[in-house]
């Protein structure tokens, strides 16, 4: 499948690792020119070296510090070019730190929200001026199945996730007039380091509750966002993709 974003430039947020490290290369694949974004500077040395030429820049930076991102977007403009396509990927749940809400720390909701959603707003506001001045643009934003399922683990971080659909369709409309598309992408249990928590009875209770039986795969997730930020998805916006193996329909 032609997607047509070859020579484009990408930002992909939360690069270093798992979901975000899938996207990177799916991009690459397509000929994009990606700009990798994370705090772990050594990961993301990894995966700039494993994408070569495709890697047109790599940033470690802390994506709540919004000084800093204006800073590193700022760079990517005069060193890379314009930012065509926008992959907010970067988010934290709980894991161990999850506790009945009654007994949860503000703290614990305070760092959830600034990661999970304040960092796509931060991000998103990097770039979209420019994307509607040159009318084409592609935002992505990465949701979570929790917003559809209840996520009763934490509800922190499901409003956080709840969050960013709602910012998506607002940005959407917004931007529509200026042929510029914002999607997000609402991934299932998938299988990457932050399962590593996860006992093994635990992760097949997981899987057991997947119609299809399994863990999703980051490549699978990666294959969906290709999709959203390709031409070939040029009359879709404001649209939230559940990726989940069918462990909730919507």
């Amino acid at each position: 499948m032609d997607t047509g974003i070859a020579g484009r430039v990408a930002v992909v947020t939360g690069a270093a690792n798992g979901i975000g490290e899938a996207i990177c290369h799916r991009l690459a694949g397509e000929g994009v020119r990606v700009v990798l974004l994370d705090r772990d500077a050594q990961r993301l040395e990894n995966v700039a070296t494993a994408l070569g030429a495709s890697a047109a820049a790599h940033h470690a930076l802390d994506l709540t510090d919004r000084a800093e991102v204006r800073r590193v977007f700022g760079a990517i403009r005069v060193d890379v070019g314009p930012v065509e396509i926008l992959i907010n990927n970067v988010g934290q749940a709980p894991r161990e730190r999850a506790q009945e809400f009654s007994e949860a720390d503000p703290e614990l909701w305070d760092f959830i929200l600034d990661v999970s959603l304040k960092t796509t707003l931060t991000c998103s506001q990097q770039v979209v001026a420019s994307m509607r001045e040159r009318r084409w643009g592609k935002v992505i934003n990465i949701s979570s199945e929790a917003p559809f399922t209840g996520g009763v683990r934490s509800p922190e971080y499901t409003a956080a996730k709840a969050g960013v659909i709602g910012f998506t369709r607002a940005l959407a409309r917004q931007l529509a007039p200026f042929s510029v598309n914002v999607n997000s992408v609402a991934p299932g249990p998938t299988k990457t380091a932050a399962m590593a928590s996860f006992s093994e009875s635990q992760l097949e209770r997981i899987s057991a509750s997947v119609a299809m039986g399994r863990l999703g795969r980051p490549d699978e997730i990666a294959d969906a966002v290709c999709f959203l930020a390709s031409e070939r998805a040029s009359f879709i916006t404001g649209q939230t993709l559940l990726v989940n193996g069918g462990g909730v329909f919507h």
